[in-house]
């Protein structure tokens, strides 16, 4: 057994003294997710305190969710986010932060330390999901004088939700793609879905919260959840998105303050919501008083003319959506702008706390997104669209003649993923398969990363143009 020594700080009860030598040894890495800490009467023999102390210390760990008890077996670090609670990282007494609770899989330590190792262009990298640089548009900075952009900044820190010309060119986005019409103050242009999400979290949630979020899902990787001290609930999936009994299942467990979704070809699943799912979530949430967030990532990359793309917010009679979209997969990250739609007196109030903790957004960025929606999107995006397609089917041929009927996958009716399952194989075979095509240079995203079983992983096809053919012909 390491080593074990209370600070024996007065100031401070001693089960909260064996709490925090706890999350410093999670930190340092002593104490390993998934291993079991030593037996209760060890640990209060080695620290010289009652029994009840260490069983008063480990129950409150347990609550957060930064241990699991089982009966019979002993305690553990929580080898998951699932459930868990964390204090937010603004308090600074807690040395337990995101960084230190999100420990590296030896898989993600191998990548990088290949990518470290080698150049980019030797690398296929089939877990990045972002638009490859290839398909990104060729931007042209409007043509405006130094005075008139500084005018336009003046203008717009008067217009804290963005400038009137950039909510005009979404508005025009959303009716054309979606048919979805959405007054102008209802429009909130942000930096993108990340600070979307981070106002969300910090405006209109608090330390302690339940959210449910789809399982998998990308939300499960983000570490401002965390951040922000809130616990989140898995929700199952089933092929037409979120599951309404499961939804009811969390909801009785955990008071759910906000459930968020992907529902258009959902990352990393791909799913599509059905239209009579979506409704039946917007009826379940009206009934619970649940609100919900929207993250429409991938909805206009649509390879099958049969989906309906339409996101949950065109559904939306009850103002019960705040919806958020992004340029991000279309021209890449060089235009840092996404938006927000939802009731306006959310929207006023999230738009104030952005500027209360001065991260407001510059005049150019805006300037440039509303040129690309106005001008260059319309001719861009059947591009992206085309080759992302073409792309997915090389990709779902290449699994299939390198895998056969070990590999289980949906074909791909857009967007930018492919998740795969390899339902046979344990969990030592799938490190196998994974240093396989490390070994070919060839990265993946594991679905341990989005709260998964370790036999899923994502491929993202956008990149898959750059395979060297030596490697899988």
């Amino acid at each position: 057994m390491t080593e074990w020594r209370l600070n024996q700080d007065r100031s401070m009860p001693l089960y909260q003294q064996l709490m925090q030598l706890i999350e410093e040894k999670i930190k340092a890495g002593d104490l390993v997710p998934g291993r079991p800490l030593p037996a209760e009467r060890k640990l209060a023999e080695a620290l010289q305190v009652n029994r009840s102390t260490v069983i008063r210390a480990l129950e409150e760990l347990t609550m957060q969710g930064i241990l699991i008890r089982k009966r019979g077996s002993g305690t553990f670090v929580n080898p998951n986010k699932w459930g868990m609670q964390t204090r937010p990282i603004i308090n600074w007494r807690t040395s337990l932060t995101p960084e230190n609770l999100s420990v590296d899989t030896p898989y993600q330590r191998n990548v990088k330390q290949l990518t470290a190792q080698h150049r980019s262009r030797e690398i296929l990298d089939l877990g990045n999901g972002d638009l490859p640089k290839d398909l990104l548009p060729e931007l042209k900075i409007p043509d405006i004088s130094l005075g008139e952009m500084l005018h336009g900044e003046a203008t717009f820190i008067k217009e804290n939700r963005g400038i009137k010309a950039t909510r005009e060119s979404v508005q025009k986005h959303l009716l054309d793609a979606y048919g979805m019409t959405v007054p102008l103050e209802e429009i909130f242009i942000t930096s993108g879905t990340q600070q979307s999400l981070f106002l969300i979290t910090q405006g209109l949630l608090k330390p302690g919260d339940a959210i449910g979020i789809e399982a998998p899902s990308y939300f499960y990787s983000l570490r401002l959840f965390q951040a922000a001290g809130l616990r989140i609930v898995p929700i199952p999936m089933d092929g037409e998105g979120m599951t309404v009994k499961g939804l009811q299942e969390a909801s009785l467990q955990y008071p759910l303050k906000m459930i968020f979704l992907n529902p258009i070809f959902q990352n990393p699943t791909g799913t599509v919501m059905s239209p009579e799912r979506k409704q039946a979530i917007l009826d379940y949430c009206l009934l619970k008083r649940i609100p919900i967030v929207e993250d429409d990532a991938y909805g206009s990359f649509v390879f099958d003319e049969t989906v309906d793309n339409r996101p949950l917010k065109c559904l939306d009679k009850r103002q019960q959506v705040l919806y958020l979209g992004s340029l991000s997969k279309f021209a890449g990250q060089h235009i840092r702008i996404g938006w927000m739609v939802g009731p306006a007196a959310i929207i006023r109030e999230l738009a104030d706390i952005r500027d209360q903790i001065d991260s407001g957004l510059s005049f150019l960025p805006q300037l440039l997104a509303e040129h690309y929606l106005k001008s260059e999107m319309a001719a861009h995006l059947p591009v992206i669209v085309t080759a992302l397609k073409e792309r997915a089917e090389r990709l779902q041929v290449w699994l299939k003649n390198r895998y056969g009927s070990e590999i289980c996958f949906e074909p791909v009716k857009g967007g930018f993923h492919l998740y795969c399952h390899f339902p046979n194989k344990t969990d030592t075979e799938m490190d196998a398969l994974l240093e396989e095509l490390l070994e070919e240079k060839v990265v993946v995203k594991e679905g341990v990363q989005f709260g998964d079983r370790k036999n899923a992983v994502r491929f993202s096809f956008g990149h898959f143009v750059e395979r060297k053919p030596t490697a899988f012909e």
